[in-house]
């Protein structure tokens, strides 16, 4: 038996046999060419053949994981269609008098560097991107094929890495895993991976040898383990967690269609936390009540320049739609801090977690602002829409933005565009917030607390910074003190409260929530019916004050 380890992006235990993928291995040499206007050709007929392959990939990739993924491939073909990257090709051919590969494969290695060389992490991403779409090219260059080849049977793919074209193309219903030796938890890849729920390990330390072809295998998605030819012990220890893990899930299952309510009467509503459209299945699946935080953000982080109205309005419209009638929260654009963008041109800053992020962008650029507001009034006639704004400090800021949602308001009306009023709250995520939760309650529907960056702000701790991990406590008196205060405020002044933010899925807390008096608890969408069968075995009279 022989163990690898690596970093496991979606859980699961896999049981199958080992198929060894290897992209097709191209040496391209670099050839003369008497026939500058014919090896342009020769490109242009291959740069439009790879177009041709995305727009098939991105029709099969938004029926199995929803729009917001699926727009990978849509970037692909914009980048095909890059200028400058089409103009380096070009110009490389006609200059140098050198054949059509040696030209993309150049322009590949150039424009795939300048993108690693960049601090920013999503962009790091995109190197990737730019060699499987030249990868693209040369195949059809070459005549050879972009498939995957190993999708046609129930096997673990073992890969160097795979890339995003190459993901979606892996049957689901075949393919039980996949490990692979480099990868990024935040990559395409492993976003689509969890999409099609497919127990998957990055930063693997294995190696893509023939003679594990054919192999059996188990990868355990929990532990981010690889087993090749697992001993009897090892095989009988891995198919008792995997039962444990169904008969874990099935057990909840049966808790789907029943009331989120205590031994002694208290309903709470359960809400599940979303980046995008690919995650309303999961929503749906584990029952929840509504989305209670739709990062609206990972719209501008997926796309190559900012998304359009009608994208946003898209994307908006289609959750809305298969919630079919229950409440989405919408979070309006919250970039910066970690979150950084290269479109955006922001500046570098020192301590960008206090500086120029989230609603502070929006208001100093409103037209951007306006733009997202006025898709997700559009889409609020297609479900019941309800807007959120992040980081928010004064009631100035909440007057400012109601000002602009009725300039926007005004503008739909003039136009005819149909709308409908939607409920507005805010996120209590800094200590100025919470001292005048009283004040801002006036103000808006409801509030939300994102407890991790409370956490921060209020104990001066970079959430980021490893080395303060043990003292970084979100059980803290001083935050629970904050919640309390904010579901008092709230309440006194009519209106609901409820947390989006990491600690709403603590089991350990949820009787404090409970006793606090919380409306509702957004979480991600696994966490959704273990915290229901928590709050059905609560009788809050019998709950202690943790203070």
């Amino acid at each position: 038996m022989k163990v690898f380890n690596g970093t496991a992006v979606f859980s699961g235990i896999s049981f199958g046999k080992i198929s060894i993928y290897k992209r097709n291995e191209q040496l391209i040499k670099r050839e003369h060419v008497q026939d500058v206007v014919e090896e342009i050709r020769r490109f242009e007929e291959a740069k439009n053949s790879a177009i041709e392959q995305l727009k098939e990939l991105y029709e099969k990739a938004l029926k199995e994981v929803g729009e917001a993924h699926a727009q990978i491939f849509e970037v692909h073909q914009m980048m095909l269609d890059d200028l400058d990257y089409v103009e380096s090709i070009t110009a490389t051919i006609e200059d140098q008098k050198v054949n059509a590969e040696f030209a993309v494969a150049s322009t590949a290695d150039t424009f795939a560097n300048l993108f690693e060389a960049m601090d920013d992490a999503y962009m790091k991403e995109r190197a990737a991107d730019i060699k499987d779409v030249s990868e693209r090219v040369l195949n059809v260059l070459s005549g050879k094929s972009s498939d995957t080849g190993t999708a046609n049977e129930a096997t673990i793919i073992v890969a160097d890495d795979l890339a995003p074209s190459e993901t979606v193309q892996l049957d689901k219903e075949k393919v039980k895993a996949f490990v692979t030796i480099h990868g990024s938890t935040q990559s395409h890849t492993a976003i689509l991976a969890r999409t099609m729920n497919i127990p998957a390990l990055i930063n693997t330390n294995i190696e893509l040898l023939e003679e594990y072809n054919g192999k059996e295998a188990i990868v355990d998605g929990f532990t981010g383990s690889v087993y090749i030819e697992p001993d009897e012990a090892t095989a009988k220890s891995m198919k008792k967690k995997q039962e444990k893990d169904i008969a874990t899930k099935t057990l909840l299952l049966q808790l789907r269609g029943k009331e989120s309510i205590t031994l002694d009467g208290q309903k709470i509503h359960l809400y599940a936390n979303i980046g995008g459209v690919e995650d309303v299945p999961k929503v749906v699946q584990n029952d929840a009540e509504g989305i209670g935080l739709f990062r609206s953000e990972f719209l501008y982080l997926n796309s190559e320049d900012y998304p359009t109205e009608d994208e946003q309005f898209m994307a908006y419209k289609e959750v809305a739609e298969k919630m079919r009638g229950k409440k989405v929260i919408i979070r309006t654009c919250d970039i910066g801090a970690d979150k950084q963008i290269d479109y955006f041109n922001m500046d570098k800053e020192e301590n960008p977690a206090l500086g120029y992020r989230a609603i502070r962008i929006c208001l100093d650029r409103k037209e951007m602002f306006k733009t997202q507001l006025r898709a997700l009034y559009r889409a609020s006639m297609f479900g019941k829409i309800s807007i959120m704004f992040p980081m928010i400090i004064s009631v100035e800021e909440v007057r400012r933005i109601k000002e602009i949602i009725a300039e926007v308001m005004g503008e739909l009306d003039a136009e005819g565009t149909p709308y409908r009023e939607c409920e507005l709250g805010i996120m209590i995520e800094t200590p100025a917030a919470v001292m005048i939760s009283d004040l801002l309650a006036k103000e808006v529907d409801f509030f939300s607390v994102g407890t991790n960056d409370l956490t921060q702000y209020t104990l001066a701790i970079d959430r980021q910074n490893h080395k303060l991990d043990s003292i970084y406590n979100p059980h803290h008196k001083a935050i629970l003190r904050m919640l309390r205060i904010v579901a008092e405020n709230a309440h006194k002044a009519g209106i609901w409260c409820g947390i989006c933010g990491e600690l709403g899925a603590d089991i350990t807390l949820t009787e404090t929530f409970l006793k606090y008096g919380y409306d509702e608890l957004s979480v991600s969408p696994s966490m959704l019916l273990a915290l229901r069968d928590k709050v059905r075995r609560t009788n809050v009279a019998e709950v202690k004050d943790l203070e």
